[in-house]
């Protein structure tokens, strides 16, 4: 890990920025919240964010208007996405972080079950972790340490 300050908000904004082809012809609000800098491999970090923005994007796109919000947790010092979208059951939440567990069906949602798998895997080697908090049909929220 080629670790150095990074500034979390910029990474977040750009990768909102080239979601842009995902977000065509949705109607999605996004409310990006101030996000302190962190010590830490930035192309690592990035992907962090690539992967929970585009789930985000994916598991809102019943909802109209969708809503994301991106921020910062200061009583658990973490980073966080939150979305309106499909959620989930937070029975099955210890599955979410393994290589090819899904809570959905591939009919319903696309992808491989890799996205969470990475992001845990990022987040541990940076000294990290990540949780989520979820209601079915109401959304999740993704939070984050580094």
């Amino acid at each position: 890990i080629s670790r150095r300050m990074v500034s979390m908000q910029a990474l977040a904004e750009q990768t909102w920025t080239d979601l842009a082809p995902d977000r065509e012809g949705r109607d999605i609000e996004l409310e990006m919240g101030d996000v302190p800098l962190c010590e830490g491999d930035s192309v690592l970090l990035k992907q962090v964010w690539a992967n929970l923005l585009s789930n985000a994007v994916k598991y809102t796109r019943d909802c109209t208007p969708a809503r994301i919000v991106v921020g910062w947790e200061p009583v658990g010092k973490c980073y966080f996405v939150r979305d309106n979208g499909a959620g989930f059951d937070m029975q099955y939440a210890d599955k979410l972080f393994g290589v090819f567990s899904r809570l959905h069906a591939d009919d319903e949602f696309e992808g491989t079950g890799l996205g969470l798998a990475i992001c845990a895997r990022i987040l541990r080697r940076h000294g990290g972790k990540i949780h989520a908090d979820a209601t079915p049909g109401a959304g999740a929220t993704f939070y984050f340490s580094v």
